[in-house]
């Protein structure tokens, strides 16, 4: 039988978010969150529970790091809790927020766990919700300031740093479809969302690469899925590749490419915000590296009543589910398979553009 081994540099982690564990929603300071003011929403949260204590992982930090060291976790990935660190999104640094993790980060490197931080994990002071959010493009600034206070406390300790958790959860889910925080049910302000979340990445790179060592490394975590039409008809297909776009193209093309994919600028083009060339350098300014969550696939149908995209969700017959999500490993190949392409794509046009330069060297090692 053939031995699988993962390489000898795998690293075995695990991942958590602020308003998930932390609890301590009003301690210290600390501001409120989108969350904090979504949960209290009467029937947004189905048994009305909230994350005010959640794992109590403010006080009981100490006594989970123990437990990661105990079942052998080499990394941790946490994030950072934005108002708590600005309590109202910008101004007065909150230090009582920021020497919390000052003591997380040191426990951690103590018990030889890396950190891998996460400056957004969906918890938006609601302070800069009331002004518009993910909507309002100063928002974008705010985060920047933000990420450049991180990177100048912690670069002493933390070499790798995500700017963001999936973006699209955050606009869609939550200005677009209203599940998530803040609750919205809007697709103008949906796509503004979407636009300013990935110009604040790369203005967040831009002012965390001004004060990081070179040996830091800076990326983004997008959530990408494999999308399948239902059946091989032509209008199954052009709903999966609406969809595509939706869950994939149009977060990873402006990170990647620098541009939006024309046929989602074609069925949203009116909600976004101006696409400005500067805000496209920015925001595909290069990354170290891309970090994939992958759940599932989607498989769709042509559905005409369902607005912009036309496309249903269907759940092939025979195939197991999870509570959530049909059970598809074959989709990580897949989707890994698929980025490995848009890489290669972008090195052709890099060496096509760069030949009579390059001399020898790599464009796909450059990128």
């Amino acid at each position: 039988m053939a031995e699988y081994k993962f390489p000898e540099n795998f690293l075995w982690g695990s991942a958590t978010a602020s308003y998930q564990i932390e609890g301590a929603w009003n301690e210290d300071s600390k501001g409120e969150s989108i969350w904090d003011t979504f949960c209290r929403i009467p029937g947004k949260i189905k048994d009305g529970s909230s994350g005010e204590i959640a794992d109590d992982h403010y006080h009981r930090y100490p006594e989970d790091i123990a437990l990661m060291k105990s079942i052998g976790l080499e990394v941790y990935r946490f994030s950072f809790a934005w108002p708590r660190i600005l309590p109202s999104g910008s101004g007065t640094v909150n230090m009582k927020g920021l020497d919390f993790y000052d003591r997380l980060i040191d426990r951690l490197l103590e018990k030889g766990i890396t950190p891998y931080p996460t400056l957004y994990h969906w918890d938006l002071p609601q302070a800069l919700e009331d002004k518009g959010g993910w909507a309002n493009r100063d928002t974008a600034y705010h985060f920047a300031d933000y990420a450049r206070i991180l990177a100048d406390k912690f670069s002493d300790r933390i070499k790798n740093w995500i700017t963001h958790n999936e973006p699209f959860v955050v606009a869609i889910a939550g200005y677009f479809m209203g599940e998530h925080a803040p609750g919205k049910q809007d697709p103008v302000a949906a796509m503004h969302a979407a636009y300013n979340l990935i110009l604040s990445h790369g203005l967040g790179l831009e002012s965390m690469r001004s004060v990081l060592t070179k040996d830091s490394e800076v990326g983004i975590v997008l959530s990408l899925s494999p999308v399948h039409p239902a059946t091989d008809s032509p209008e199954d297909a052009k709903a999966a590749r609406n969809m595509d776009g939706v869950f994939n193209r149009m977060f990873l093309d402006p990170v990647m490419k620098g541009s939006y994919p024309e046929d989602m600028l074609s069925i949203f083009g009116s909600f976004f915000p101006e696409i400005k060339s500067e805000d496209l350098k920015i925001m595909s300014k290069p990354i170290d590296f891309l970090g994939i969550n992958y759940y599932s696939r989607g498989v769709f149908k042509h559905d005409p009543d369902f607005p912009f995209v036309e496309a249903t969700q269907v759940q092939p017959e025979g195939n197991e589910y999870s509570m959530m999500w049909e059970i598809y490993p074959e989709g990580f190949y897949e989707i890994i398979k698929r980025v490995e392409e848009v890489i290669l794509d972008i090195c052709r046009r890099l060496s096509e553009i760069y030949i009579d330069d390059i001399r020898g060297y790599s464009a796909c090692d450059s990128h």
